[in-house]
């Protein structure tokens, strides 16, 4: 059960990069000062990875919750 809740927080840990690079990846755009219609389409680009991430970090920590169970 260890490598499930270690193999789950990798998982967990990578969601969260992917988060983080989704916001960092927004706000530069935020502070280039692009026109509405450029940072709409920014952001556009951004959300599809935004929610994989986002996926990706809940079923690492649902891994780590059942591993914790089932230890």
């Amino acid at each position: 059960m260890a490598g499930l809740i270690w193999g789950g927080a990798a998982l967990s840990a990578a969601g969260l990069g992917g988060l983080i690079w989704c916001i960092v990846r927004v706000w530069r755009a935020r502070r280039a000062g692009l026109s509405d219609d450029d940072l709409r389409e920014v952001v556009r680009k951004v959300v599809p990875l935004n929610m994989g991430a986002l996926m990706l970090s809940v079923l690492g920590l649902m891994m780590v919750i059942l591993g914790i169970f089932l230890g």
